[in-house]
């Protein structure tokens, strides 16, 4: 009856080498976006909180900060989109929300330079934020600036409104979506008792 030995083994020859030195590289490449994506989140978390403390000059010091990680990390973009939507959809926020404090046109995202997915979900994320300037404005007493950003929540919310794509194509739309109606509806029923308040007031 014959039986297998295993004699000396033989090199295959297949290429394992070179695969371990692509997966060593790509691997590297990985751990340098992921550090960079933390210090972009850090850096646009940190403009946003600036932002509403009213302190533009601060939150565009960070900005450039986040600008210059994101430099570095487009270059892997194709290798690594997951790893980087994130990051995009963060920075993209930021910006809209510095230019609806600044009162100037709202950046498109070939002026941001981040994709559709990232720029769209950073929208609605904005909103959010939005509504918080709404409320500290009312806090201040200040309603036509209330009524401005509110305004510019329902401006980008209807702009986004006939856009109708599965979670498949636009991860977490839909979700954000629903989110920011919520926030709206919210904030228009603040402004509604505000105005209700101040009517009364004007009849007495």
């Amino acid at each position: 009856m014959g039986h297998i030995t295993s004699g000396e083994n033989m090199p295959l020859h297949i290429g394992i080498d070179t695969i371990d030195k692509t997966l060593r590289k790509k691997e590297e490449e990985l751990d340098k976006v992921m550090l960079c994506n933390r210090q972009i989140v850090r850096a646009c978390s940190n403009a946003i909180k600036a932002l509403h403390a009213y302190d533009l000059k601060q939150a565009k010091v960070y900005l450039k900060e986040a600008e210059k990680d994101l430099k570095t990390i487009r270059e892997y973009a194709d290798t690594f989109p997951a790893q980087l939507n994130h990051v995009l959809q963060e920075y993209a926020e930021a910006r809209i929300v510095l230019s609806a404090i600044e009162k100037k046109k709202i950046p498109s995202f070939g002026e941001l330079k981040v994709g559709e997915i990232s720029y769209l979900n950073g929208l609605l994320d904005a909103i959010g934020e939005l509504k918080r300037e709404m409320y500290e404005s009312l806090r201040r007493g200040n309603r036509h600036e209330a009524k401005y950003y509110f305004g510019m929540m329902e401006q980008v919310y209807d702009e986004l409104l006939p856009l109708r794509f599965s979670n498949a194509i636009l991860p977490d739309f839909r979700h954000k979506q629903d989110v920011g109606r919520i926030q709206i509806e919210q904030a228009r029923g603040e402004l509604l008792g505000i105005n209700c308040k101040a009517e009364e007031k004007k009849a007495d």
